[in-house]
């Protein structure tokens, strides 16, 4: 049942959306999620998103100090019960997110039009050595190379401009949509949500390459400039 529960890196942290059920169940699952990633959300920050459900603050606290013990922290709740959202901010807890700016009226239209996509992206102009590791809820960029013993853990995309020969794992939180992209992706692992995969021994000449999870399978293949595959 772990790992089911819908994850999504945004600017404030993780957001976690919890589904309907007996609180019980529900607090099990999300903890039982966390234990399984322990890596991944260790030093997270939490927005949880709870509908309608009602929460008192003991309830809200007691999840608060068993988050605490996994080395997490809840910071948000957002609910349409307005007992719950009263609960949650005299624990001292946000409610409500900060919404991206709307562009203004004369900064004019946009040439490219993009599937908007809000997870928060880190950009390192370095190279990853041995023993270095980067964790981060939503897309990592690295203009770089990733060396044998570094590691790259995301929630969402990993782009690589350089060698990956690392362990690299993208989709972090579940997320099967997610892809590892480099000009010479040769990783000691690569891993997108739940599929794992190693490289093998390469045949011809560097090149480009993508990797995803296609009909259920991690597969890589070459990466095109204009985004085809």
């Amino acid at each position: 049942m772990a790992g089911r529960l819908p994850i999504k890196g945004v600017r404030d942290g993780l957001l976690v959306t919890l589904p309907e059920g007996e609180w019980e169940d529900v607090r099990a699952e999300l903890l039982a999620t966390i234990d399984d990633r322990g890596d991944f959300f260790r030093g997270a920050r939490l927005v949880l998103q709870v509908e309608k459900r009602q929460l008192g603050a003991a309830e809200l606290g007691s999840l608060r100090d068993a988050l605490a013990e996994r080395e997490a922290t809840l910071w948000a709740v957002l609910s349409t019960s307005p007992s719950t959202r009263t609960a949650a901010a005299d624990l001292g807890l946000q409610t409500e997110l900060e919404r991206p700016r709307e562009p203004d009226a004369d900064e004019g239209e946009t040439e490219i039009e993009a599937e908007a996509d809000w997870q928060p992206a880190v950009f390192l102009r370095r190279t990853l050595r041995s023993g270095q590791s980067i964790r981060h809820p939503g897309h990592v960029v690295v203009l770089g190379d990733v060396n044998p013993g570094a590691e790259i853990v995301a929630g969402g995309h990993v782009l690589v401009w350089g060698k990956v020969r690392g362990v690299v794992h993208a989709g972090a939180a579940g997320d099967e949509t997610a892809t590892v992209a480099a000009l010479d992706l040769a990783p000691t692992q690569l891993r997108i949500a739940g599929q794992i995969a190693v490289s093998p021994k390469r045949r011809g000449s560097v090149r480009p390459e993508i990797a995803l999870i296609r009909d259920g399978h991690l597969v890589a293949e070459p990466w095109q400039a204009d985004g085809r595959r």
